[in-house]
């Protein structure tokens, strides 16, 4: 299923994702006891991560049964603002009572390879199989079509892998990154896009000609759920009302 959620602003955005997210989480963790999430990096989620850091959520929230992961990191000290779980470390984990054993950072003291290889492997022996299911995987959409860290001209990655070591292109600056194969196998996909620089990509995203000419149109998960939360300058360029 692939749902467009429209909101008025960014606020009422990032406040419906948090909601969602308690709503999934008590759900998995009352079906199988752990809610499994991989978050995204960028600016786009941090108001998200303060939002969870707060009252209600952080109270609401079963910290000790959800395990939290993230769907691409770039190679840089985990200290470095660059650092994905850095980021999500000073807006939302540090502030919630999350055991350390349940939070599972990229390892970006290794080379890119040996740490996408290391993410694969630690994935599956979490998961305890070869395809991991999680239960939501939360993603954004650049200017350029790119969510998690596939990028348009971006190096083509064999089939069978689920965490590939990648470039973007013009940036040195290595960076690890899901497939479409494990974003796809995920219950729910939540992609957050606000802004009105990202009207014009999220129209030919939704609503173009062609289904492959952004990595974001990639994510077209086999049995869960695709979920768009735009607000309403990111939305301005929409015909269709899905």
């Amino acid at each position: 299923m692939n749902k467009v959620c429209r909101f008025r602003d960014e606020d009422e955005l990032f406040r419906g994702a948090a909601e969602l997210i308690l709503e999934l989480s008590a759900k998995a963790i009352d079906k199988k006891g752990s809610f499994i999430i991989a978050l995204s990096g960028g600016k786009t989620p941090s108001s998200l991560y303060n939002l969870l850091a707060h009252m209600p959520f952080s109270k609401e929230l079963k910290w000790k049964n959800i395990f939290v992961f993230w769907s691409d990191e770039r190679c840089v000290p985990s200290d470095d603002e660059q650092n994905n779980s850095n980021l999500a470390r000073k807006m939302l984990l540090n502030h919630v009572p999350i055991p350390a054993e349940n939070i599972f950072p990229v390892q970006v003291q290794m080379s890119s390879e040996k740490a996408a290889l290391q993410y694969e492997q630690m994935l599956k022996a979490f998961f305890k199989e070869e395809l991991p299911v999680f239960d939501l995987i939360l993603l954004g959409m650049g200017e350029d079509g790119h969510t998690a860290s596939l990028f348009p001209g971006g190096e083509e990655i064999p089939s069978g892998i689920l965490v590939s070591a990648v470039s973007k292109p013009g940036d040195k600056t290595k960076r690890i990154t899901f497939t479409p194969e494990i974003i796809n196998n995920s219950k729910h996909i939540l992609i957050l896009v606000t802004g009105n620089n990202k009207a014009g990509v999220l129209k030919n995203v939704l609503e173009g000609k062609s289904k492959n000419a952004f990595p974001v149109q990639l994510i077209n998960p086999k049995h869960g759920k695709l979920l768009w939360y735009v607000d309403a300058v990111a939305a301005a360029n929409l015909k269709s009302q899905n």
